[in-house]
């Protein structure tokens, strides 16, 4: 079957679980929704519900995209990678199909990809009822040892880890099509099935592939690269070559940049939705720090406003957010990759914690005051600001994240 016809099963299950108060088999990934948890999501319930299992028992592996569906338009290279799949971001699964009566705890059972702990109001209902994950981020011991999968190992990208752990099954899905007209002398119907399992099959592979290789900018980035990433991207490249009608035109470099050129072509979004765009949340205590990953220098993002500082407190303030930061990878004006952190704090300890992060971090991210700082304006509803240049180029969000989350749990030196 298509991804599509996959999605529209899904969604009626779904439906019908709400309904019905029925059981359901569900797979999602981060909040910040970006193309890596997504396509791992779609991914893995794909192959799953793929199964002879599931289609005797009829129950899918619902993939939820962790984000209402109003912002689904924030991000254009989804657009441009489902293109590749003939599928529509509107006809993925999103929160807002979970319906308004959630189904019970009981009635559900959830496996995470590209991140190993539920967090928000899903996470408060249905953690107890994590099953199964698939990450690449620092283990939070959140989810038991008996869970099955329960891969989290640093890799590149998790797409990575979704397709090794699934790529003998979805194998034995490709031979069960030519092995059931075996002996029946139906040589043209196994041609006709090869040709439209393989493009199914080409299909599903550029959407993960896609996800890898935005990961790892062409898997050029010998830093964030594994073996993970690059098995699976020998085996996802052979499933689209085998393609009669994907291969013939496949070129890595040509897939990459065009979805990379989506991606990086925030212009039209206004501040506020370039900072949701690809956001994650997370507290510790009674301390709650958001963290925006953006695609452009901290200089393009004041352009966008005519009073940046106020923008970004109101941001925060409307997330309820002790600290926020912006990180930002782009490509300077000498053509080199660069990164920022703009950091702010709200009260005073916050402030502390953000001392904190910096004198256990700040050596390590190899942080550096920014020659054109930002002027956030400290006054009343803000404590701390500061703008840095982040001289370590392999520290992404992945890093930076449990360091400050270390930091507001009062770990490391005290200030």
């Amino acid at each position: 079957m298509t991804v599509r016809t996959f999605l529209v099963a899904a969604k009626r299950q779904l439906q019908n679980s709400i309904r019905d108060k029925t059981f359901t088999s569900f797979v999602i990934g981060n909040e910040s929704a970006d193309l890596d948890s997504i396509t791992c999501a779609l991914v893995y319930g794909y192959i799953q519900s793929s199964k002879s299992e599931a289609k005797k028992t009829g129950r899918l592996v619902v993939p939820v995209t962790n984000i209402p569906a109003s912002d689904l338009p924030l991000r254009p290279e989804l657009t441009a990678l489902l293109r590749h799949a003939g599928i529509l971001p509107s006809e993925l699964i999103t929160l807002d199909d979970l319906g308004t009566d959630p189904l019970p705890q009981d009635k559900t059972e959830w496996t995470l990809v590209d991140h190993n702990a539920m967090q928000g109001k899903l996470g408060e209902r249905y953690s107890s009822r994590v099953v199964g994950v698939i990450d690449h981020h620092d283990d939070e011991k959140k989810v038991s040892k008996d869970a099955e999968p329960r891969v989290i190992e640093k890799t590149g990208s998790c797409s990575s880890h979704v397709m090794n752990y699934l790529g003998e099954t979805w194998q034995s899905l490709g031979s069960m099509v030519s092995q059931s007209h075996v002996g029946w002398g139906q040589e043209d119907v196994l041609i006709d099935d090869f040709h439209y399992v393989s493009t199914w099959d080409g299909q599903v592979a550029k959407l993960a592939l896609g996800a890898i290789l935005i990961d790892t900018i062409n898997m050029k980035a010998e830093h964030k690269i594994t073996d993970h990433d690059r098995k699976a991207v020998r085996y996802l490249e052979a499933k689209i070559n085998i393609s009669p009608k994907l291969g013939k035109d496949y070129d890595r470099d040509r897939f990459f940049n065009e979805i990379n050129d989506a991606k990086s072509n925030i212009d039209d979004l206004s501040l506020e939705d370039v900072l949701r765009k690809d956001y994650k949340e997370w507290k510790e205590g009674d301390l709650t720090l958001g963290i925006a990953s953006v695609v452009q220098s901290v200089k393009y993002l004041q352009g966008k406003e005519k009073d940046f500082a106020a923008a970004v407190k109101q941001f925060a303030q409307k997330k309820s957010l002790s600290i926020f930061a912006i990180m930002t990878a782009y490509q300077d004006s000498s053509n080199q990759f660069a990164r920022e952190i703009l950091l702010i704090a709200s009260n005073e300890k916050a402030k502390e914690a953000v001392e904190r992060f910096v004198e256990n971090g700040g050596g390590e991210l190899q942080l550096q005051d920014a020659d054109d700082a930002a002027d956030m304006q400290e006054d009343t509803t803000i404590r701390y600001q500061h703008h840095w240049a982040q001289k370590n180029l392999d520290a992404s969000r992945k890093r930076v994240a449990p360091l400050l989350r270390e930091a507001m749990a009062g770990k490391g030196a005290n200030i």
